[in-house]
């Protein structure tokens, strides 16, 4: 495993995998350039040492060739923050000419990795009632074609460069397979880098008190990431509605409250272990809660295991605010991930925003802070703290399944 700070670029290809899965609107234009401005540390550094550049990427789902989803789209704003021209190759897998003629300084970018079904190594256009033997013979098929795609992407370039952490959960023939092609010249990129050793820097050896902030509406999406963290936490803070499935599994009333009651036992479970490890579990106890699922209804505060009929917990209280921020601030590191209420609704926002504040305020005074999860980071960032936080995690599921203690495919292939 070589390193991109301190390789030799000179006269070398570069194959990059970046994440430019942007959204785009109805002219084609970006909405949000959060992850294209993220990769180009790491595209430049190649062109400041004397290599040129093949970048690839997937965008959106495609269930084949579609224009909705070229990545020619994406062309102007990349040649605008990396300050060149950068040519396109409208095939993927025709591009080898294109790449052998690039001179150092020099940028190609691929067409969408997704058109070919090689990519993600899934079949396309089974019918709908086809059977476990047909399903197998069109998955069979398309591994077969996808170590020719593999080797086909490789044969571009001198060296693989991985800086797509949000794929990084993916053993997509990009993120994992094509690392092998290049045992001595394979490295991550500094989105890669600064991801990895911020989440390492919560799951290795933490200052302490280490402080987990877990939101969101489900229990049974984030089973995972709580049970791994409750042998590295200090204090765990669950908000959001999974909130009402706790309380309602310890007996609460919680009125038309989002529950899961399949995960009650679950939640019991959670309290027995945290209890056996001694974590501190701090549940919303006040919440905001309102008649209707909107955010003009009418509101009232109340316990959270005695809401009343025909009311849901929108938000945490007041009261619950200034127990978790509490915590925080006698925290030295703070992991965050999911809202503490309904966020999309400005109204039920509050609680939301105020952590955001309170990692600021943390930040601060030293602490380690991490924040990741879509709405997580879009507090921080309507609020202008994204710079104001130790380290805000784009990468989505990948972060989620690395705070599981999972093995990411896209890592191990660079580590191997």
């Amino acid at each position: 495993m070589q390193n991109i700070s301190s390789y030799d670029f000179k006269g070398k290809r570069a194959i990059v995998r970046v994440d430019f899965n942007v959204p785009l609107d109805e002219n084609f234009k970006i909405t949000d350039d959060t992850r294209i401005r993220a990769a180009i540390p790491t595209l430049k550094k190649v062109l400041e040492k004397g290599g040129s550049l093949i970048i690839m990427s997937h965008l959106g789902r495609p269930k084949g060739v579609d224009n909705k989803f070229s990545l020619k789209h994406i062309i102007y704003r990349v040649e605008e923050l990396l300050g060149v021209k950068v040519q396109f190759a409208d095939d993927c897998m025709k591009a080898g000419a294109q790449a052998a003629a690039l001179k150092p300084g020099e940028v190609l970018l691929l067409e969408n990795l997704r058109f070919y079904a090689e990519e993600e190594g899934k079949p396309r256009g089974l019918a709908a009632d086809a059977t476990d033997e047909e399903k197998k013979a069109a998955k069979a098929v398309v591994k077969a074609s996808q170590k020719e795609f593999v080797k086909t992407l490789a044969s571009y370039a001198d060296c693989y460069i991985n800086d797509a952490f949000g794929t990084a959960h993916r053993a997509h023939a990009s993120t994992a397979l094509i690392a092998s092609y290049f045992p001595n010249d394979k490295m991550f990129g500094y989105v890669m880098e600064g991801e990895i050793a911020a989440i390492d820097k919560v799951l290795g050896n933490p200052a302490r008190p280490l402080t987990a902030i877990i939101g969101g509406a489900k229990v049974s999406s984030k089973i995972g990431i709580i049970e791994h963290l409750l042998d590295l936490v200090d204090n765990l803070i669950i908000g959001g509605g999974m909130v009402y499935t706790f309380k309602k599994a310890q007996g609460g009333k919680i009125g038309n409250s989002l529950c899961e009651d399949d995960q009650q036992e679950v939640a019991l479970n959670i309290l027995a272990k945290a209890k056996e490890k001694g974590v501190n579990v701090v549940l919303s106890d006040v919440v905001v809660a309102a008649d209707a699922f909107a955010n003009d209804a009418k509101t009232v505060i109340c316990p959270s295991d005695n809401i009343p009929d025909g009311f849901e917990g929108m938000d945490a209280a007041p009261e619950s605010i200034e127990a978790a921020k509490k915590i925080i601030m006698a925290s030295k590191t703070i992991l965050w991930n999911g809202p503490v209420g309904v966020f999309e609704m400005p109204n039920f926002a509050v609680g939301t925003n105020a952590i955001a504040e309170a990692l600021k305020e943390a930040t601060d005074n030293g602490a380690f802070t991490l924040v990741g999860g879509g709405d997580s980071v879009a507090a921080v960032t309507q609020m202008g703290y994204a710079d104001k936080v130790s380290y805000v995690s784009t990468g989505g599921g990948a972060m989620l399944e690395y705070l599981e203690g999972k093995v990411l495919p896209g890592i191990a292939a660079i580590r191997e």
